[in-house]
């Protein structure tokens, strides 16, 4: 879906392997999702979910039930936040100016076309690239961001102008923010247009050409408890009178709405100092699961066979460092990991390679310890493939649906020390174990991972040190 947006694949690499250091940082008002999230604290990690729900501009298309999952970093130069990875190029207590890739979710609706759309080509999500500037005083915060299609898709350009002011109550912060974007004649035409082509007798040609919309939200966090938030917010956009008048638009407000929560894992440095923070180094070799044999199967030991039928393989190295020890008094570390793959494809397309950003969890609570140390592991994060992988091609394909480069990752691991099970001190914290590589879209239900419903699993085994 995506093309040469290798500065995104850059800078999901360079994620979570930087050094960090804790900055007051100025909150996140995200024009393309409408999502704030906010960790209160720098060099900080947190991943949620927020299901949406927004009135789409488009004739006969309804509303739209959109899941968005929450990926969020804040460190000393790099962020991630929700849609969009970037550099901070200056952070500052009261400024802040950041060259952010970000995903555009706009576009036709993926599955249920409106009559009014028949006929046309898709109107596809993008990948703009942009700068945001972000201005922080006593009245409120003003923000200035400028972004363009990278990847042809629209090829046009949108600045957008923007407002908030954040009151606090307690454990409740709300935010009203004012937005105003001035969209190029190719972003408009793109997304509303109607080619030549595509004219018929009820739906003329129509170019709306540039223009502005205008939007309107008040933003909500609850903190439940340290870790644990509750977000929501409601918003509408008001779309400008070309726009409206396409023959394929039928609202001028788009109302929208969103209920969440998000889990923030807390600050890199209060549990892990400097130099003494351990690394994790992991290689990994894998090969694609058999047709059926899903996740649950695999990781519930019910199947785990490897497909005969068109093999394909994945090899990995993954490097890591520890955000929490002992969460909460429990034998439970987490991690934060980035991972770069290559998928051997077999010779059925281009092999390609794979970025993966994911927090893991590892549960080391077993009665056993004290003879072998065993963990179990599961990471949660984002998944960007070079090219779509075959095993996810050939099954999409099967099923008459989409693909999409960018998906939800999941990591099952199940390990034990390799010097423990042969007796070598100095091999203690290195192990050796099985785990799935898997890549998903959350059931057809998140327009930000391509609407996909399905996706890959590889079977792994791996070998993984701390340093």
């Amino acid at each position: 879906m995506f093309q040469r947006s290798h500065l995104y694949n850059c800078a999901c690499a360079a994620l979570l392997a930087t050094g960090l250091a804790a900055v007051p940082p100025i909150h996140a008002q995200n024009y393309a999702s409408g999502l704030t999230v906010d960790l209160p604290e720098a060099n900080s990690a947190a991943l949620g979910f927020a299901p949406r729900v927004e009135r789409s501009p488009y004739a006969g298309a309804g509303s739209r039930f959109d899941l968005m999952p929450l990926y969020i970093y804040d460190g000393k130069q790099l962020f991630l936040d929700v849609n969009r990875v970037g550099l901070k190029l200056l952070d500052e207590p009261t400024q802040r100016l950041d060259l952010l890739v970000e995903r555009r979710l706009e576009g036709f609706p993926l599955t249920r076309a409106p009559a009014s759309l028949a006929g046309m080509a898709i109107r596809d999500t993008s990948v703009d690239i942009g700068l945001s500037y972000s201005l922080r005083q006593s009245w409120g915060q003003l923000k200035a961001e400028m972004v363009h299609d990278s990847n042809s898709t629209h090829q046009g350009t949108e600045a957008r102008l923007g407002y908030s002011k954040e009151w606090r109550a307690g454990a409740l912060t709300w935010r009203p923010t004012v937005n105003l974007a001035w969209r190029n004649a190719n972003l408009n035409n793109y997304y509303y247009g109607v080619k030549t082509g595509e004219a018929t007798a009820t739906r003329a040609a129509y170019e709306p050409g540039a223009g502005l919309e205008a939007r309107v939200g008040l933003n909500a966090t609850y903190e439940v408890s340290r870790h644990w938030r509750l977000l929501t917010g409601v918003s509408a956009t008001v779309l400008g009178n070309s726009v409206k008048n396409s023959p394929i638009v039928d609202q001028r407000v788009l109302p929208s709405y969103y209920l969440g929560a998000v889990y923030d894992f807390g600050p890199h440095d209060s549990e892990w100092v400097g130099a003494s923070s351990p690394t994790y180094f992991k290689v990994l070799y894998g090969r694609a699961a058999a047709d059926g044999c899903h996740l649950i199967k695999i990781v519930t030991a019910q199947c785990l066979s490897t497909t005969k039928v068109n093999p394909t393989s994945i090899s990995a190295i993954q490097v890591g460092r520890p955000f929490i020890q002992n969460f909460n008094g429990l034998p439970i570390d987490v991690v934060g990991y980035v991972g770069l793959a290559q998928h051997n494809d077999s010779g059925l397309q281009s092999n390609g390679l794979q970025v993966d950003l994911f927090m893991k969890a590892f549960y080391t609570g077993f009665p056993w310890q004290d003879r072998i140390k065993t963990r179990l592991g599961m990471g949660m994060g984002v998944s960007m493939a070079q090219h779509v992988p075959y095993q996810e091609v050939g099954s999409q394909a099967a099923q008459g649906d989409q693909t999409s480069r960018l998906l939800n990752y999941l990591d099952p691991t199940l390990d034990v020390s390799l010097g423990d099970l042969i007796g070598s001190r100095p091999l203690k914290d290195t192990y050796i174990g099985l785990g799935v590589s898997h890549r998903s879209g959350i059931f057809k239900s998140s327009r930000l991972l391509g609407n996909v419903n399905g996706g890959s699993n590889y079977i792994y085994t791996y070998l993984e040190t701390v340093y």
